[in-house]
């Protein structure tokens, strides 16, 4: 089996949607990607400050599959690294299938999986359609339907069935260190019994 590694990495000062591909980014301990906008031990993400700004942040650092890339241009979508705001693309690594707790060691950086991103109403706005393409009924049964989104703006349900959430996962930083592309990850997964990753 192929090592894992990272196929780019991005960071963005500002709060875009998009993220801007960089040589290399600085995980810190305990904040996320130095430089980046949802750096920070509380909650950055501006729907989860204006909740509750005293949580804390879980999702520092934002890990998506290459593959799913390759399948939304495969539907059409003008879509390059850090196109749906991650800081990290992998390669050769399920990072959907990982439970919580997982870590994953990148560069002389350690990442700790929380959970998933859960889509919402800005991936259609960046491309039109894309929201479908990053998420799909449990049952399989393709679908035509507008995805359904709830009140804060995630995506629930499609046909009101359950979803798949494949927009990637969060972490939170645990050891310090540079990311750079080609890096290759290790994954160290946690005790059992393991609890499947879960929107945060």
């Amino acid at each position: 089996m192929d090592t894992p590694f990272v196929m780019s990495v991005s960071r963005d000062e500002l709060h875009r949607f998009s993220k801007v591909p960089c040589d290399a980014i600085e995980l810190v301990e305990g904040l996320g990607v130095r430089g980046d906008a949802h750096a920070g031990t509380l909650v950055q993400h501006r729907s989860r400050v204006r909740r509750d700004p005293n949580q804390p942040n879980l999702r520092q650092v934002h890990l998506i599959q290459g593959a799913l890339l390759d399948e939304a241009r495969a539907a059409g979508h003008d879509i390059g690294p850090g196109s749906l705001g991650e800081n990290i693309l992998t390669a050769g690594l399920d990072l959907l299938g990982l439970p919580v707790g997982t870590r994953l060691h990148i560069g002389d950086a350690t990442v700790r999986l929380t959970g998933l991103r859960n889509p919402c109403r800005q991936i259609d706005e960046h491309s039109r359609g894309l929201l479908k393409v990053v998420v799909r009924r449990a049952d399989g049964v393709p679908s035509d339907s507008d995805v359904e989104l709830g009140p804060t703006g995630g995506v629930q349900s499609v046909d009101g069935v359950g979803i798949v959430r494949r927009a990637g996962v969060m972490a939170v930083v645990e050891r310090s260190g540079t990311v750079r592309t080609r890096d290759e990850i290790t994954v160290e997964l946690p005790e059992q019994p393991h609890t499947p990753l879960a929107p945060v």
